[in-house]
């Protein structure tokens, strides 16, 4: 398990000097500790770093990332909390390792949680095709979740709204962030040049490639069906990440002869990734039109606004709700939607003008999405949150 590593560009000096403190003294003086339910390098990761390093005292307190071996996490969590012994502790994704070691610690200390998570796990289980065991644990895992939590937050209002239905309130919307500082408009000419690139239409996303066999997709799908739809037009596809689905779409685009015509640019560090963001010149947003789409916003689509891209999305969850209508495509299954989409991206070469209107979307990017105004949000949940008596639970 990490403890508190950081990742540019923010001075984390106040954290690290807090967990001096706590050392030479021999006691902890964290109010918040962040446990990660994944590595120290991913999205959630990424998150929980943003938010540590904008609260400031009382506030101030380490992140703790699960790492590889998950059952052993959850015990090294908890008696890091016990070491720790914070008024709270803030759950980043609804994994195992981190809920189980919150609850644990807070039915020993009485200490307050906050769980975050972006997903219904229990649908993104059936989804993802995992077995019957699978499923039920995973159901398991969101109702523990569920009623121990003093308070959820998650990242889309289709979710709290979701919730609301079962019957849970005390739910707070703190939307997938970024860094506007990181994230911005780049000069890209020269990797364009490398890339064989100039005067053509350049349509990207970036993701986690895993494969649903439940729904037969993962990203990528859309823009691999959509070029070979559109052989006519000057496209070009960039496709950012890793996963089991990798494979599926590299032989896919073999198939449909298209596969020239894509770029596997695979898994690239945080700090790269603006550069092929800026690539792009029409950046992709698809989400099932079901539960699993509908109360996400995505961690990717905060990346894009923030690059000024032009952003075509499925017109599900947080995107239907801030895009403007030359953005959206109706999601009505598989293979509409990649024939819509093929049909957008014909106009769009056929006036390409109209994708200066991503330009507009870094001003929603940063109100929306910028994670000084998320922090400032949680800042007021955690004021109000621990300045409740008792210890109720949602």
């Amino acid at each position: 398990m990490i403890i508190g590593e950081r990742s540019a560009p923010f001075d984390h000096q106040r954290g690290r000097e807090a967990a001096r403190s706590s050392s030479r003294s021999g006691r902890a003086t964290a109010e918040i500790v962040f446990l990660v339910n994944g590595e120290s390098d991913g999205a959630a990761a990424e998150r929980a770093r943003q938010f540590a390093a904008r609260l400031d005292p009382p506030y101030s307190g380490p992140v703790l990332y699960r790492g590889r071996r998950k059952i052993r996490a959850a015990l090294r969590f908890l008696l890091a909390l016990f070491r720790w012994r914070p008024r709270l502790v803030y759950v980043m994704d609804m994994a195992v390792s981190g809920v189980v070691a919150a609850i644990a610690y807070k039915a020993a200390t009485r200490a307050r949680v906050i769980i975050d998570t972006g997903d219904v796990i229990s649908a993104l289980a059936r989804a993802l095709g995992r077995g019957w065991v699978g499923q039920r644990l995973t159901e398991l895992l969101e109702r523990l979740s569920l009623r121990a939590a003093d308070l959820l937050v998650v990242r889309g209002h289709g979710h709290q709204a979701w919730l609301a239905r079962c019957g849970f309130t005390r739910v707070e919307v703190i939307p997938d962030g970024v860094d506007t500082r990181v994230f911005r408009p780049l000069p890209v000419e020269a990797l364009r040049r490398c890339l064989n690139l100039e005067g053509k239409l350049v349509v990207g996303v970036v993701g986690s490639l895993h494969w649903s066999p439940q729904v037969g997709f993962c990203y990528g799908w859309e823009l691999i069906e959509a070029l070979a739809l559109a052989k006519d037009v000057p496209l070009v596809g960039v496709i950012v990440g890793d996963g089991s689905g990798l494979p599926r779409l590299q032989e896919r685009a073999r198939a449909a002869g298209i596969a020239d015509r894509v770029h596997f640019v695979g898994r690239v560090p945080l700090e790269q990734l603006p550069t092929y963001i800026n690539l792009m010149d029409v950046c992709l947003s698809t989400q099932t039109n079901d539960l699993v789409g509908q109360v996400r916003t995505t961690g990717k689509l905060p990346l894009y606004l923030a690059c000024g891209r032009f952003v075509l999305a499925s017109r599900v969850g947080e995107a239907a709700r801030l895009l403007p209508e030359e953005m959206l495509i109706p999601y009505e299954g598989r293979d509409r939607y990649a024939k819509a989409l093929a049909e957008r991206l014909r106009w769009l070469a056929r006036h390409p003008q109209v994708l200066n209107l991503g330009h507009a979307n870094i001003a929603l990017a940063r109100q929306h999405f910028e994670y000084e105004v998320l922090a400032s949000r949680l800042r007021s949940i955690l004021d109000r949150l621990l300045g409740e008596g008792g210890c109720a639970s949602s």
